[in-house]
């Protein structure tokens, strides 16, 4: 984890960029070799603030198209309000995919998306006010303390309605969340001991875990008075026993406390130096490596584990090690990970700046069939498989090679297919790739070499062979000498608005991108 010294150019700004937002401009890129790496780590390590979503679809009953429903009531027809539900849940799929679409820079929606997967619940709670604000939550926190941030997850209304907390009581005790508490969110299960007995916590644990956890209520779900969903803590349904935690947390026992026993609990598995050591690999996984191989193990999760419990638990100083170590510029890295359906599509519409502007409803329905078709290549966001998350991220030894097969490899050329060549039509709207604008931004566009030297530092995370730059070039001038390019462009550039000269270098674009965004480099990050 030495701090990076060596070149900074576009390549190591293109890694960078390619693993810690979804897609990045030629120009953005070009920012970041200019402005040097610390400046731009930390420029993306910055959380700016996002609008809410908003009603566009005719379900929304209660709030006018335009404005927000987060905070607003239901319908109380039970039908109008199963109706009013479906449309915020549509506006709540655009809205993901409106701040992929617009991230800016940031890291933020590739924090969110490591977090949703880190803690797996799901939209199927039913309820978009509270799934809102359970997202919005792990957006806010997504930089901050790791532990507050497992107290703030416990209590949140959509993990006690997933996870069975909300029934959790000294009557009926619940291990739901307990378990998953222990073995998912926080210190990790390890391997099997002896019978009930796991590398950083026993059943014990996981029982006395439910009992500490128990009276949390749940109240207003998609109610036509409450403005939002709601926590309360009941103390008569709280198990005030003394609880006894093993031997692996020390004997440590847990006396009852009311409503801040949950975070007592918390703090004493956060005193285990094993729970930096289980969200430090994820973190690494998720943004370097799945590989933990024995190096890693030994040198480079040790140093990052350190760094976190350093500054308690805070996640921002991790990263920030980590995006300036020179582990992470090594070109060994660069590549190894698959991309998810998301990783795909958005690296192809943000990096050539590819965003409708139509109006909300066709903006939305746009995002809304995007959100769709991610679904059917393996990845609906907010909605894990299951708690443990996608299996991409945990199962091996596949790990992100899970993201590609033969179902899966058609469907990301036919979106490929679709954005370069024949567009997506909504009514009279017509959404396909911003070609012509991302030819523009680059570098030196009337120059053939430059131009497919931009686009495989852009897509690629190594460079491609001279044959194949070669090739590439081949597609672009038509198999004409250079010249024809820069003529073909430069008449274009002088009368944009002329389709008889801009259309064949949209063509010759379009053919360019179709074979750069179909061979396997750019599947790879």
């Amino acid at each position: 984890m030495t701090p990076y010294s060596g070149p900074w150019t576009k390549a190591e700004a293109a890694h960078l960029l390619r693993r810690t937002v979804f897609g990045a401009t030629n120009q953005q890129i070009i920012a970041a070799v200019v402005n040097g790496m610390e400046n731009t780590v930390t420029s993306l390590l910055q959380i700016p603030p996002t609008s809410p979503p908003l009603a566009y679809h005719p379900g929304e009953t209660i709030v006018a198209q335009g404005s927000t429903w987060v905070n607003s009531v239901y319908p109380s027809n039970q039908a109008e309000n199963q109706e009013c539900e479906s449309a915020r849940s549509r506006s709540l799929a655009a809205w993901t995919n409106k701040n992929i679409n617009e991230e800016n820079g940031s890291i933020a929606e590739k924090l969110v998306f490591f977090w949703q997967n880190h803690f797996g619940v799901t939209g199927d709670t039913t309820e978009s006010r509270a799934m809102y604000h359970f997202l919005m939550l792990l957006r806010q926190s997504s930089l901050g303390n790791y532990k507050q941030l497992v107290k703030d997850v416990t209590i949140d209304p959509s993990m006690l309605l997933f996870l069975n907390g909300s029934s959790n009581t000294v009557y009926s005790p619940n291990e739901n969340y307990s378990r998953e508490l222990l073995e998912l969110f926080s210190i990790g299960k390890g391997a099997q001991i002896a019978t009930g007995d796991y590398s950083h916590y026993t059943e014990d644990d996981v029982a006395a875990g439910a009992k500490i956890l128990t009276a949390y209520v749940v109240t207003g779900i998609r109610s036509d008075s409450l403005t939002q969903v709601e926590v309360s803590f009941n103390p008569i349904l709280h198990d005030n026993s003394s609880k006894q935690l093993s031997y692996h947390f020390n004997g440590q026992i847990i006396n009852a406390n009311d409503a801040q026993e949950y975070s007592d609990f918390i703090d004493v598995i956060f005193n285990q130096s094993q729970v930096a050591t289980f969200i430090c690999s994820k973190l690494y996984r998720y943004f370097v490596n799945y590989d933990l191989n024995a190096l890693v193990m030994s040198d480079i999760i040790p140093s990052m584990a350190l760094t976190l419990t350093s500054n308690n638990y805070e996640i921002l100083p991790v990263l920030h090690q980590l995006f300036t170590s020179e582990h992470f510029y090594d070109l060994c890295i660069r590549g190894a990970i698959i991309r998810n359906p998301y990783e795909m599509i958005y690296g192809i519409l943000n990096a050539t700046g590819t965003a409708p502007n139509f109006g909300l409803a066709v903006n939305s329905d746009i995002y809304l069939n995007i959100y769709y078709f991610a679904s059917t290549m393996g990845q609906d966001y907010a909605r894990p498989p299951s708690v443990s998350g996608w299996t991409a991220y945990y199962q091996a030894p596949a790990f992100s090679k899970l993201w590609i097969n033969s179902t899966y490899i058609k469907k990301r050329f036919d979106f490929i297919g679709a954005m370069l060549f024949t567009g997506v039509t909504f009514g009279a709207n017509n959404f396909s790739l911003n070609i012509l604008g991302f030819l523009d931004g680059l570098s030196i566009p009337d120059n053939a070499s430059v131009v497919i030297d931009d686009i495989c530092t852009i897509f690629f995370p190594k460079d491609i062979n001279t044959a194949d730059k070669i090739y590439l070039k081949g597609i672009l001038t038509n198999g004409l000498p250079d010249f024809e390019w820069t003529d073909q462009y430069n008449a274009y550039i002088s009368d944009p608005t002329n389709i008889v000269v801009s259309d064949p270098v949209k063509i010759r674009m379009r053919f360019v991108l179709n074979t750069v965004f179909k061979m396997p480099q750019y599947e790879t990050l």
